[in-house]
């Protein structure tokens, strides 16, 4: 920096000479042109060299000056993109991202927002919901760098845990129940399924053996005979939830994540066996030392809604 000139002069300098105008740089930067001539004679003093040659009502510029516009142009520029991201990211200090599956960012976290807002009333939380956030096997090579090239401060996952360099957090195990609209069950308790009704499949949960999860629970009914059941399969669970809620078949739900729609009476479980998943709801974000404060704030205030 000793070997700089004054900014100001400087910066009156590249005005002056992209405009090849004294008048037209005052006007640019709101001052008079009496202002643009002192500092440009301050720095060619500085400098020791003549930027300008001065004729009637215009100016034009010597070798030096044609030579240095280009790279301080540049320059300035650089230093223009720096300040607006310093501006950006004052502006969005409390703007956190959050990417999660899309069952448990519609189920768990939108019905909870409103509690993180009210402890925290200056954040902004960009919600995305995504399968993305569903690990596609053991091993996937999830980490932080995914985190940031995806610009996400704070994800949940639904997957193994086995991540890279990232400390996950287990916020949700996954015990899948058979469940289904309160209209579709008889008064008598067995056959517990009408095999006139589909078998629901959340494509999400396809990893969970053979069926979606079905086989292995109907195996531990000691019940193999699936041929007799039409399978319906989706995409994701938000598609399967919606289908069951309207009475197209039975689900495997989760109670802990569905407890809504169990409470309301849109849905109610069909037997108290449980399908004991190896996957589970992650919580996942750059860790301590790595991430802004509004992060750490979300990634906290999440753990202590699942105490």
């Amino acid at each position: 920096m000793s070997r700089l000139p004054p900014l100001i002069a400087l910066s009156y300098f590249e005005v002056a000479a992209r405009t090849k105008s004294f008048a037209q740089a005052a006007k640019e930067l709101n001052v008079t042109p009496a202002a643009i001539s002192h500092q440009v004679k301050a720095l060619e003093d500085y400098l020791g060299v003549e930027l300008f040659v001065r004729h009637h009502r215009r100016v034009s510029l010597t070798p030096a000056a044609r030579a240095a516009l280009p790279e301080l142009h540049e320059g300035f520029q650089v230093i223009a993109d720096a300040v607006d991201k310093i501006r950006l990211y004052a502006d969005e200090r409390n703007v956190i991202t959050v990417c999660a599956e899309p069952l448990f960012a519609t189920k768990w976290i939108v019905p909870r927002l409103h509690r993180f807002y009210s402890r925290y009333p200056e954040a902004e939380v960009r919600l995305q919901a995504s399968l993305h956030s569903v690990d596609p096997a053991r091993n996937c090579g999830f980490g932080v760098s995914q985190l940031k090239r995806a610009g996400i401060d704070v994800s949940v996952r639904l997957g193994y845990g086995d991540y890279e360099d990232v400390e996950p957090h287990c916020l949700m195990n996954l015990n899948l129940v058979p469940m289904a609209k309160p209209e579709l069950l008889t008064d008598a308790k067995e056959p517990l399924f009408d095999a006139a009704l589909p078998l629901l499949c959340d494509r999400t949960l396809e990893r969970f053996e053979e069926l979606c999860g079905w086989k292995r629970w109907f195996a531990e009914q000691r019940f193999d005979d699936l041929g007799q059941f039409r399978l319906l399969q989706f995409g994701n669970g938000l598609l399967t939830l919606e289908t069951a809620i309207a009475g197209g078949g039975y689900l495997l739900g989760s109670e802990a994540l569905l407890q809504s729609e169990l409470n309301e009476g849109k849905l109610v479980c069909l037997s108290d066996t449980s399908l004991a998943c190896s996957e589970a709801y992650y919580l996942v974000s750059a860790g301590a030392g790595r991430e802004r404060a509004i992060a750490r704030d979300f990634r906290e205030w999440l753990m202590d809604e699942l105490d």
